[in-house]
Parts: C-alpha cells; structure tokens; sequence
C-alpha cells in the first residue's frame, strides 16, 4: 500500500467524535480543545506514513486527552487519609456554606452597600462582626492569605523600624518559604534574640530600643522543639508589650476557633486564647482549622485594626466577594455544634470508627480482593504534625503501584497512599457519597 493510499484511509476527526469514550471529555476540556487534540494526533500519524488503525488512533487521542485533563483543576476523591492535604486544596468547602454564598455572589448584592443607611459601607463588616463574636477580638479584618496578614501588619507598623521575635520561632514553611524574609520584603528589621532552644523574657527585654516597633510571635507550623527547651508564653509577652507600651502581634498560622481535643487531637492553640492572653493582633489563615476559603484573618484590638485599614497596601491584598461570601457562610456555621458539622473537616473528624467500619464491610462485600485494616489519619496542612486519628482504610495489593497510578488516571481522579505494597484508601477522608464511585473504580482495575 502507498504512502498516500495509507493516509486516505486516516479516519477524518468526527468520526472520533461518535466514540463515547472520546465525547465525555468534551464536557471537561470543551469541543474545540478535544478537536485540537485529535487533529493533532492525526498530523503525527500523517507525518509517520504509518498505516492508519482507528484503535490504535483512538488509544493515542485517549491518552492525550487524559493527560491534557489532568493538568485542568477538576474535583477528585482524596484517599489519603490527610484532611487538610496542602496539595489537594487543604479545606473542602462546606456545601452549605457554598450554596448560600451562591446567592449573593451570582447576582448582586450589598458587598459594599449599607442598606440601612442608602450609602456605600464596608466590605468586611459583616465578616468582621462574626469574628468578633467568635473570637473575642474587638475588630477583625481579612486579605488574602496569612502570609499577607503579616505583610500588612510588619509594613504598617515596621516599615524601616525593627521587630523582636524569639530565635526559635523562625520558620521555615512549605514551599521554602521563610519567615525571615516576610520580614525583609516589609521593610522590617528582624531582631532575633534568645538561643535556638532557649529563649527568655528577658532576652526581649535587652533587645528593646528607641527603634523597636513590635514584638513578634510565631507558630511554629511543623516544627517541633523538644528536650532542653523554654520559650515565652504569649500571655507573659503581651503582659510585658503592654508595660513597655509595644504591640504583640502573634501569627498563629492554623486558624483554630475551637478545641481539637473534643476529636481526640492534642490540644492546639486557638484564636480566642490568643485574645484572652492580651495579644493586640492575631494573624491566623482561613483554609486551615478554620475550614474555610484561603484567607489571611486578622483580629485584635480596635485601634490597631484602625492603623490596618489606613494602609493603603490594603487595597493590593483585599479580598474578593465569593471569599467573603464562603468566609460569612462558614463562620456562621461555627454558631452551634448542629451547624458545626456540616463543615467537612469536622463531619470527617467526628466520623466513628464503628461508621467507618459499617462502610467498610460494603466495599468488602463488593470487591473480595480487598480487606478493611486499621489505619491513622492525619489533619495536615502544618498543624498537629505529630498527631493522627484512628482511622479505616481498605488495602489493595499493589506491588507495583500501578493501581495507585491508574486511579489518579480515572475521573474523577482517586487519589490513594502506597504502603507496603498495598494502595490503601482511608474512609475518613472519602466522602460517604463517594463511596459507590470508589468501589466502581476498584472493581473496573481488576
């Protein structure tokens, strides 16, 4: 056969189109984008003087329609077993929360407009007021992540002036992104004292001058300091800010409005004992503990949140109105433990162990290859970094890791963990709604 009889017989690109296994990404990636990719396999095959074959055709434009998919954000089912996972987009949003804010982000609304007065108000009034009454904080404001949070405070009350914070309190978090250069971005000078595991009041205390403008205070996210070790406790540094007549700012990091142990996590610093202790501003995010939309939560004393609001490097870092939105709605469901669960981090740590065996036995008794075991959850994204809840997961042989890969290839994608040659999948962070659309998936790789 010629070369030119070989590619008259290339089929042309609709007739891709009636294969179902094709037309189904036309939803996710759109009809031109799946076109692009079939027409372009064909030019290759085209260019290979190969002899065309439909299926060995349709298994390429399957391939790169795959791999074209997987670089979209699209939903997927987290079967790893870490809550808060920073690489699968740290807190689900409550669907409660999402669909009330879907009123007044889809249409218009009073994002900046006093209904009562007739006349433009505030954004983050209405956020404001419930972080007040959650928190304790006289005022509270909102931009875009923690990290700005910071920025603004250092750049409003530190540009060019120093700022004092223990020298074991200076982190590194993910993405190797380090405190001290917040720090020098702002325009901050950072004042380090005490040791690396022993730090003093009294170290503060020598390092104050004409030119301090701030004591500092860190999370220390998932560093851990143990052994011969002191550092000063919140309540005690904002007792000695306010004698020296200097701020305490503390970044709290992880957004705890609530008691962990109630889930029989250690106990973790929340937002409302960082107020008690007397700090004057807390900078904590909105997508972790706090079980909300990325967002950088500021909450402290009036007059300090005032100073917050007159810089105008507030305006760069503002929040949209669908995070305000989603914030308003989550927050709110904070009002009472009814409520309280039906944001997903917490309906996931509330599950029982019986609940969670009860769905077990399901999958089980659909797919005789795999067996329930013991497993350990953990909360993730920089917090309880030592801490896990008892958890169940289903175990796969996988000696290879092909499962694993080719879970992620489905739609939606599972993602799992590998352990010993096994791909394990943890109810606790599997949606009970997902559960048919696992097992589905399971019993479709074997």
């Amino acid at each position: 056969m010629s070369l030119r009889d070989a590619q008259r017989r290339i089929p042309p690109v609709h007739r891709f189109f009636s294969d179902p296994r094709i037309a189904a990404y036309e939803t996710l990636l759109g009809h031109e984008n799946v076109k692009s990719v079939v027409a372009a396999v064909l030019d290759r095959a085209r260019g290979d003087g190969a002899i065309p074959d439909y299926d060995a055709l349709s298994t390429v434009v399957l391939s790169d329609l795959s791999q074209e998919a997987a670089e979209t954000l699209r939903p997927l089912i987290n079967a790893t077993g870490v809550l808060l996972h920073t690489n699968l987009g740290r807190a689900p949003i409550s669907q409660t929360a999402w669909e009330a804010a879907t009123e007044s982000t889809t249409g218009y609304s009073n994002l900046e407009y006093d209904l009562a007065e007739g006349r433009r108000g505030s954004r983050y009034s209405r956020v404001s007021a419930l972080l007040v009454e959650l928190t304790g904080a006289q005022d509270a404001i909102v931009v875009n992540n923690c990290a700005a949070a910071v920025v603004l405070i250092l750049d409003t009350f530190a540009r060019a002036r120093e700022v004092v914070i223990a020298r074991n309190e200076l982190i590194e978090i993910g993405g190797e992104f380090r405190l001290p250069d917040v720090f020098a971005r702002s325009g901050a000078i950072l004042v380090e004292v005490g040791a690396a595991n022993k730090v003093y009041l009294r170290d503060f205390e020598r390092a104050l001058n004409a030119n301090t403008a701030l004591l500092f205070r860190s999370h220390l996210s998932n560093f851990r300091l143990s052994g011969f070790t002191e550092r000063v406790s919140s309540a005690d540094l904002a007792a000695f800010g306010a004698r020296v007549g200097l701020p305490v700012v503390e970044d709290l990091g992880s957004g705890a409005l609530i008691d962990f142990k109630r889930f029989g996590l250690p106990h973790e610093r929340t937002v409302p004992e960082a107020v008690r202790d007397g700090v004057d501003l807390v900078a904590f995010s909105g997508d972790k503990l706090l079980a909300g939309p990325q967002a950088g939560i500021i909450v402290g004393k009036n007059a300090h949140i005032a100073r917050l609001r007159e810089n105008p490097l507030l305006r760069a870092l503002r929040v949209d109105k669908v995070t305000i939105a989603v914030l308003q709605e989550t927050l709110a469901l904070y009002r009472s433990e009814d409520t309280l669960r039906k944001i997903p981090l917490f309906a996931m740590l509330s599950a029982s162990l019986e609940d969670l065996h009860s769905r077990a036995r399901r999958y089980v008794a659909s797919l005789p290859f795999i067996e329930a075991v013991s497993a350990q959850s953990y909360v993730g994204g920089g917090t309880f970094p030592e801490a896990s809840v008892p958890s169940v997961a289903i175990a796969v042989p996988d000696p290879a890791g092909n499962l694993h890969a080719d879970l992620r290839g489905r739609t939606p994608p599972i993602v799992a963990r590998l352990d010993a040659g096994r791909a394990l999948l943890d109810l606790r962070t599997i949606a009970p709604h997902d559960d048919e659309t696992v097992i589905e998936a399971l019993k479709a790789q074997t």
